[in-house]
């Protein structure tokens, strides 16, 4: 990609009110772009990050046995009223310019939805388990939209619902899902902490959500500082310094992100829209089900929050847009060009930065932008590159070819 041709330009200064790093970051550096409060835009760099983010969600979801759908964003409110949550004050009603009556709600959640599309295909016991997930733009009313893309009006999610004839078959199903998320978040260069949570208007029950230590969090959550046990001070009798209750380790309190929750629903769903199967004597019975959600653009919010330097963004090489930078601070280009060809054609995204500006404001647009490697063509440089990895001020100087290989190993 010529940057010389992409649609974003960096801002020279933080957009107005942005206090997070996201929100300063990402919209600086020509990310996303804030509409309004809560709803934004996702320019070109920014989908593509989305885009490896849930290429990742979507690799592990498949993993487990999911099966990717895509449910409509526009609901009739018939499916909240069967179970009371259209009274919840969360969503967007929706009504036509004829219609006197709310008739529609912006999907703000589908367990509904999915629940009455599975009540035509699932009759007996052989038809169980199944999960399916979507990755699908929701809406929430939120009174508090800040902090960037962490809590948002409209935002991208991913949701998997899970259909069992047993409540043993679902906590089996439970801990994978507990384990591929784990594995999401690492391979997004996140640490998340497994953390005991209440169930807020999806369920009574107790639930697990996964929580990213970080300043700019709005959960305060108890995590001991010898095991994993972590709990949510909405449902904790912990204080800080106490005893954990695993292990009897020191507990500390802290803030965090949730960017991910896994939810045993029981048999809620599917007794209020009647599903139910025939086990193997012919009992019918009504379907265990369970929910669980990543929230795409708040896990791009939470790696911005995590990986950033004081000069700009620091993508992990697994979302980054581009693998590496390219500076081309030659008179004529045709080496850049020919650096730039050579590193395309081994499979490695590439910005090059072609544009007709300064040395400073290329390295200063590199170090905004936050890929993980640069690489230099210069007069000094004569046929080889100056490979640099994201933060360090001085590469090696190597041969495009050798830039290759280093590129593609991550190095």
């Amino acid at each position: 990609m010529l940057q010389s041709a992409l649609f974003t330009k960096a801002l020279r200064d933080d957009p107005k009110d942005a206090l997070s790093a996201n929100a300063r970051l990402l919209e600086r550096a020509g990310f996303v772009h804030k509409n309004s409060a809560g709803v934004y835009s996702y320019l070109p760099l920014g989908l593509r990050v989305l885009k490896k983010i849930s290429a990742i969600v979507r690799e592990e979801m498949d993993g487990i046995g999911g099966q990717e759908l895509l449910l409509p964003a526009l609901l009739d409110r018939k499916y909240l009223d069967a179970t009371g949550r259209f009274a919840v004050d969360v969503g967007y009603d929706v009504r036509g310019k004829k219609d006197d009556a709310v008739q529609y709600v912006l999907g703000w959640t589908h367990e509904e939805v999915l629940t009455d599309i599975a009540t035509r295909f699932v009759s007996s016991y052989r038809d169980l388990p199944f999960s399916a997930y979507q990755i699908q733009t929701k809406f929430r009313n939120e009174p508090r939209a800040k902090s960037g893309v962490l809590r948002g009006r409209e935002f991208i999610m991913k949701d998997l619902y899970s259909f069992h004839a047993s409540q043993e078959d679902f906590d089996r199903f439970y801990l994978l899902a507990k384990e591929a998320y784990l594995r999401v978040f690492r391979r997004c260069g996140l640490d998340a902490l497994y953390v005991a949570a209440g169930g807020g208007a999806f369920t009574a029950s107790v639930t697990h959500e996964f929580q990213v230590v970080s300043p700019v969090g709005e959960d305060e959550i108890f995590v001991c500082s010898k095991c994993s046990h972590a709990e949510n001070s909405e449902i904790s009798k912990l204080v800080d310094g106490s005893a954990c209750p695993a292990c009897g380790g020191a507990v500390v309190k802290k803030t965090a992100i949730e960017v991910g929750n896994i939810f045993p629903l029981g048999t809620k769903y599917s007794e209020a829209l009647d599903l139910r199967f025939a086990d193997e004597n012919g009992e019918r019975k009504h379907v265990v089900m369970g929910s669980y959600g990543i929230g795409i653009s708040r896990l791009m919010g939470a790696v911005t929050e995590v990986h950033h330097a004081e000069q700009g963004l620091a993508w992990p090489l697994s979302i980054a847009p581009f693998r590496v930078h390219l500076l081309d601070f030659t008179r004529e280009g045709t080496r850049a060009k020919a650096a730039y060809d050579a590193l395309s054609s081994a499979g490695i995204e590439v910005l090059w930065d072609d544009r007709d500006v300064s040395p400073g404001e290329k390295f200063a647009s590199a170090d905004l932008m936050g890929l993980p490697f640069r690489a230099v063509v210069s007069e000094k440089t004569g046929d080889m590159v100056e490979l640099a990895k994201r933060g360090e001020r001085a590469g090696k100087l190597m041969s495009v070819s050798d830039a290759a290989g280093e590129l593609n190993h991550g190095i």
